[in-house]
């Protein structure tokens, strides 16, 4: 099996368990509720080397991952559809997919809402009014509401990249260099 087997056979399992998780939900109504809880689930992924190691770690049996699981989601304040499904993947050892649902469930939130996420990269921290301003503008430009997704990468130098969807704007300083250096490649 190759890693690009590999990765297709983990969003596949994800999907799975996001389409179930999110049909069920959204038929007793509680996307909202579901949507705070998926950020609050990635944000302790992202946060916690601890519980990433849980579930990628063959170290850790079934009885392990499924205490320590129940332990979170009962911390957390998980819904009884996540918990129970938290559950079922730890019992299945297929808890290593879970950034997979974690993805997959804001995906199909934000479809259901008529959201549309921007991953805006640029040189220094944008202000709240500059997010606003960009937000309003997005969501202008594509009839949806848009979510920001901001991070800063001081490489950039000065400028932006705006990713919507399958659009891409780089008014990035870096990539004005690198295009300057290319035209003086091409006349010299």
């Amino acid at each position: 099996m190759t890693v690009a087997n590999s990765a297709s056979m983990s969003h596949s399992i994800a999907g799975r368990y996001a389409q179930a998780v999110f049909d069920i939900v959204s038929e007793e109504g509680g996307l909202d509720a579901l949507a705070g809880q998926i950020e609050d689930l990635g944000a302790a992924l992202n946060d916690s080397a601890d519980l990433r190691a849980l579930i990628t770690s063959p170290l850790y049996t079934r009885d392990d991952q499924s205490r320590a699981i129940a332990a979170l989601t009962a911390k957390m304040g998980l819904s009884a559809t996540l918990a129970n499904t938290l559950q079922l993947m730890a019992r299945n050892r297929r808890l290593f997919v879970l950034p997979q649902l974690v993805a997959r469930l804001r995906d199909l939130i934000a479809e259901a809402r008529g959201e549309v996420t921007a991953d805006v990269t640029s040189a220094v921290a944008l202000s709240d009014e500059q997010q606003k301003r960009l937000t309003e503008t997005l969501a202008a430009k594509s009839g949806k509401k848009v979510k920001l997704n901001a991070r800063v990468d001081e490489g950039l130098i000065g400028g932006m990249i705006v990713k919507l969807g399958s659009q891409m704007i780089d008014s990035s300083i870096r990539s004005k260099l690198a295009s300057l250096q290319n035209a003086m490649k091409e006349v010299g």
